[in-house]
C-alpha cells in the first residue's frame, strides 16, 4: 500500500499539469495504451461523451520538446515507470492538498544545455546565471545545480586523513633526545665521528717519572670512530692520535698513535667468526722497570697485533678457538750526553692458541673456561747480556660472561699465569691473572666500565726475568644536562717483579667535565693526580696535572 501511494502521488503531479493548460490533454496513445488520469476537480470524459467520443479525442502532442521522452529514450534511473503506464483506476490520493515543500538547502541551479520551452499560456521566463534560487523548479529538475563550496559543507562522514592540514612548516618538530651528540658523516656503508681536542697542561711532573720538574705543555688529541652500517655482520674501527710539546719547563717531545679494528660475521647456523687488528706507536713509560736511565727520551715502542676466532653454539653449550699475534718493535735509546743504545734485543713475536668451553645456565649468564698456550720468540736469540730469553707461555681461567642488553654486558675471569724461559739462569715469571672488561648502566645517561689485565713484562738486566703487572680501572660517565657531560676514573695497578722481593703500587685518579656551547664544540677541563710507590730505589714520583682546552666533534 505505501508503494502505490507513493507512485500515485508521481502520477498525480503530470495529470494536474494537464489539466492547468500547461500540457494539454493526454490521450491514451500518447501514453502507451492507458486511461488518462483525470483531475479530482473535473468530471470523467466517459461521463460526458461515451466511448465514441474518447476516440475522437486528438493525441497528445507535448507543447515543449522533451517534456517526456519517448519510452525507449527514457533513463530507467531518471524517469519513473509509473510516468508511462499508469493504472486506468489509480486515484489521486493527494488531490487538493498543498505540494510539500523542498526542504533542499538553498542552492544555485544553471541553465540546462537547451533551455525548455515555456508553455503557451505561461510567459517567457528569462534565463540568469547563477540564479539563486529557494526550491528548484519543474522545468529545471533535469539542470546542474550548482552546490555550495565543498570546503564549507558539513560532512561528518569524510576520512579524517584527508582533511586539510596545516604547512610542514608549522608542525611541531619531534623533539631531540641528544641534541649534543656527534651527528657523523656517512663514508661508503660507515658512519664516521671524530673529535678534536686542543688545549694546554700545566703538570707538576712532565715525565711521570722520579725527580721529575714541572712543565706547560700544549697537547692535541684526535680521535676517530667508524662503526658499519650492515645488516647482518658488524664492523668498528677506532683510531686516536697524541702530540705533546712543551711550551716552558721540562722539555717533553712525545707523540702517540694507535688504530684497532674489528670484524664480526654472522656465518649463519649459530656459528660466527671474528678478527681483529691493532697499531700502537708511543714511548716507553718513563716509569717502566725497562727504562733506560740518562736517555734524552726513550726509546719508541711499536707494538702490532691481530687475532682471529670462531665461536659455536649447540645447545646451550658454548666453544670457541682463537689465534692472537703479538710483534714488539723497539727503537734507539738517545742519551742526554749524546749517542745512542739500541733496543733491538728487545724485539720479540709471541704467538698464542686460546681454547674456551661454556654452559648458558640462563639467557643472560654463562660460566666459561679458558686455556692458552703460547710462544714467546725473540729476533736475536741471545740478547746483549748473553741470556736467551724466548719463552713458553702457559694460562688458563675461569670466568663468567654477561649479557643484560644495554643494562650490565661483559665479562670477567680469573685464573693462573706462568712464562719459563729458555735460559735455566732466568727465574720464571708467575702468578695470578685477572680479566674484566663490564659495561653497566644504573640508569640512562649513566655508564660505569670496569677494565682488567695482567701482562707479563720482560726484562733487560742481566739475570733480570721481568715481572707481572695487574691494572684495573672503574671509570664513569654521567650526564648531567644535555650539554653538561661529567666523567671520573679511578685506577690501580701492582706489579710484582720476578726472582725478588720488590713490588710497585700504582694509583692514579681523575675528574673532568665537558660543557656543550652547541652539538659541535665545548670546552673541556680535567683533574689528574698519578703516583707510584715502590720497595726498590729511584721509582717513587708523584704527578698531578690540570688540563684546559676545546673540544670539537662532527
Amino acid at each position: 500500500m505505501l508503494c502505490m501511494s507513493t507512485a500515485a502521488m508521481f502520477c498525480t503531479l503530470p495529470a494536474e499539469a494537464q489539466d492547468t493548460g500547461l500540457r494539454g490533454s493526454l490521450s491514451a496513445t500518447g501514453t502507451g495504451g492507458s486511461a488518462p488520469v483525470q483531475s479530482a476537480a473535473q468530471p470523467s470524459v466517459q461521463d460526458q461523451s461515451g466511448d465514441a467520443e474518447q476516440d475522437a479525442q486528438p493525441q497528445y502532442d507535448p507543447t515543449s520538446t522533451g517534456a517526456i521522452p519517448p519510452l525507449d529514450q527514457a533513463d530507467p534511473n531518471v524517469i519513473d515507470q509509473n510516468l508511462y503506464s499508469l493504472p486506468a483506476n489509480a486515484e489521486d490520493t493527494f488531490a487538493g492538498e498543498t505540494p510539500p515543500t523542498n526542504r533542499r538547502r538553498p542552492s544555485v541551479a544553471r541553465p540546462s544545455a537547451q533551455a525548455p520551452v515555456p508553455a503557451a499560456n505561461e510567459p517567457p521566463r528569462p534565463v540568469r546565471e547563477n540564479m539563486r534560487v529557494d526550491t528548484v523548479d519543474e522545468d529545471l529538475r533535469t539542470s546542474a545545480v550548482r552546490m555550495t563550496n565543498v570546503n564549507t559543507m558539513d560532512n561528518d562522514d569524510t576520512d579524517q586523513r584527508a582533511q586539510r592540514v596545516q604547512a610542514i612548516e608549522g608542525l611541531r618538530r619531534r623533539q631531540d633526545d641528544r641534541p649534543f651528540d656527534p651527528v657523523g658523516m656517512r663514508v661508503g656503508s660507515f658512519v664516521l665521528r671524530s673529535s678534536l681536542d686542543q688545549g694546554l697542561t700545566a703538570t707538576s711532573n712532565a715525565n711521570a717519572s722520579y725527580g721529575g720538574s714541572s712543565a706547560v705543555l700544549s697537547e692535541t688529541a684526535l680521535r676517530l670512530n667508524a662503526v658499519s652500517d650492515w645488516s647482518r655482520h658488524a664492523a668498528v674501527v677506532n683510531a686516536h692520535g697524541n702530540l705533546r710539546r712543551t711550551l716552558s719547563g721540562e722539555e717533553v717531545k712525545d707523540s702517540e698513535i694507535g688504530v684497532d679494528a674489528r670484524l664480526d660475521l654472522d656465518l649463519g647456523d649459530e656459528l660466527r667468526a671474528f678478527g681483529t687488528l691493532g697499531y700502537l706507536r708511543r714511548p716507553e713509560s718513563a716509569s717502566s722497570p725497562a727504562a733506560v736511565a740518562g736517555t734524552l727520551s726513550q726509546p719508541i715502542r711499536q707494538t702490532l697485533t691481530g687475532s682471529a676466532g670462531l665461536e659455536k653454539a649447540v645447545g646451550n653449550a658454548r666453544f670457541g678457538i682463537a689465534g692472537r699475534l703479538q710483534h714488539d718493535m723497539y727503537g734507539d735509546a738517545e742519551l742526554s750526553g749524546g749517542g745512542s743504545i739500541s733496543q733491538r734485543d728487545r724485539d720479540s713475536t709471541l704467538a698464542a692458541l686460546v681454547l674456551r668451553g661454556g654452559y648458558q645456565i640462563a639467557p643472560a649468564l654463562t660460566p666459561f673456561v679458558e686455556t692458552e698456550i703460547g710462544r714467546r720468540f725473540y729476533d736475536q736469540r741471545v740478547d746483549a747480556g748473553g741470556y736467551e730469553r724466548s719463552s713458553t707461555l702457559l694460562g688458563a681461567r675461569a670466568g663468567l660472561a654477561l649479557d643484560m642488553g644495554e643494562k650490565l654486558s661483559g665479562e670477567f675471569s680469573a685464573g693462573w699465569l706462568r712464562e719459563t724461559f729458555d735460559d735455566d739462569r732466568l727465574t720464571p715469571i708467575s702468578g695470578p691473572a685477572i680479566a674484566a672488561a663490564l659495561a653497566w648502566s644504573p640508569e640512562r645517561g649513566t655508564i660505569v666500565n670496569l677494565t682488567a689485565t695482567t701482562t707479563a713484562e720482560g726484562a733487560t738486566g742481566a739475570g733480570e726475568s721481568g715481572s707481572i703487572l695487574h691494572a684495573a680501572q672503574l671509570s664513569a660517565v654521567r650526564e648531567i644536562r644535555a650539554d653538561l657531560t661529567a666523567n671520573a676514573a679511578l685506577g690501580f695497578g701492582y706489579r710484582d717483579y720476578a726472582g725478588s722481593n720488590g713490588y710497585d703500587n700504582i694509583f692514579n685518579a681523575e675528574l673532568g667535565a665537558v660543557w656543550w656551547m652547541n652539538r659541535y664544540a665545548g670546552l673541556t677541563g680535567r683533574l689528574r693526580h698519578e703516583r707510584l710507590r715502590s720497595n726498590l730505589p729511584y721509582r717513587d714520583y708523584d704527578a698531578n696535572s690540570v688540563f684546559l682546552g676545546v673540544t670539537v666533534q662532527r
